[in-house]
């Protein structure tokens, strides 16, 4: 099979709701892409597109070039992480995975390999009604894993992780990637996704409004800007603004300008006699990326997923 999640033309309505607007994107191999959005831009209904939870109206969704409806033995093809709470909370750990890999023609050992991959060995023969939220997408983890699939969808799987664990799903997410298999990861916390996507797919309204490199997002951002410090932001900002450039302050002594490039400035400030400790080219968070972006992807009212 096939490493690739294709998702092409998604059209979905839940009543006057439109959910999804001709959602396309590709995850390939080999890499951990991103899939982030506003409440309501789609991420959910597309992964349950996706898994063949939800029906498109319009469009396809394909899974190593085939829908997910038709795979056999689907947990070896897919794993997925949608809902942590989604168990039955008077089964241990370990039945609870064991069950699953009973139906699917999986034995024990590859339960008690997949519990010790997700720090859960100690806990196997507890109660997961107990567990804490950290612990239960550890165990949705392991689920996810259980049929060692090439192709693997996660919703939110860092929610309740302490900063240990934070840590292990980074580590985790970019070997997994390293193994040759797709990675989706939906996500909120952009500061997680810089450290651990190599793409994102960034939805609003139900359509892709981006998709490229991290990496890329933040050069196209930053839009070629410098940041400027100096002991002088008023001479500064004269000087600069009658060589053409824009200037808006971000600290007592800090100034970010654009239009122009970091040579013309130092060029600017020295011949006008004004003083700076500092000219660097200045770069954006992936999260001000983010929300440059998705700032007109307003919420959809009354949608739930």
């Amino acid at each position: 099979m096939r490493a690739t999640i294709e998702v092409n033309g998604l059209r979905k309505r839940f009543g006057r709701t439109v959910a999804l607007d001709g959602m396309s994107f590709h995850v390939p191999p080999g890499l951990v892409t991103g899939f982030v959005g506003p409440n309501g831009a789609g991420k959910s209904t597309t992964m349950r597109v996706i898994l063949g939870l939800d029906a498109a109206d319009e469009g396809h969704a394909l899974v190593g070039g085939r829908p997910y409806r038709s795979l056999r033995d689907p947990l070896s093809q897919v794993g997925a992480l949608l809902d942590a709470g989604a168990l039955q909370p008077s089964r241990t750990a370990r039945d609870h995975l064991l069950w699953l890999a009973h139906s699917q023609g999986l034995g024990a050992r590859r339960v008690d390999e997949v519990l010790e991959q997700v720090g859960l060995q100690a806990a196997a023969r507890r109660r997961a009604g107990g567990f804490s939220l950290g612990m239960r997408q550890r165990l949705g983890v392991a689920v996810a894993l259980l049929g060692d699939p090439p192709v693997l969808l996660l919703d939110e799987p860092v929610n309740g992780l302490d900063p240990e664990g934070v840590v292990w799903m980074r580590g985790l997410l970019r070997s997994l990637a390293g193994e040759g298999r797709a990675v989706l990861v939906s996500s909120h916390l952009m500061s997680e996704l810089a450290d651990t996507a190599d793409r994102l797919v960034v939805v609003g309204r139900g359509r892709v409004i981006a998709d490229t490199g991290v990496a890329d997002l933040i050069t196209a951002a930053s839009r070629g800007r410098v940041t400027l410090r100096t002991p002088a932001p008023s001479a500064a900002m004269s000087a600069l603004g009658h060589a053409g450039a824009a200037t808006t302050v971000t600290g007592h002594d800090t100034l970010v300008v654009a239009g122009l490039p970091s040579e013309r400035v130092v060029a600017v400030l020295n011949a006008g006699g004004v003083p700076f400790s500092e000219v660097a080219a200045y770069r954006v968070t992936l999260e001000q990326a983010y929300l440059d972006l998705t700032g007109e992807a307003v919420e959809y009212r009354g949608a739930a997923r």
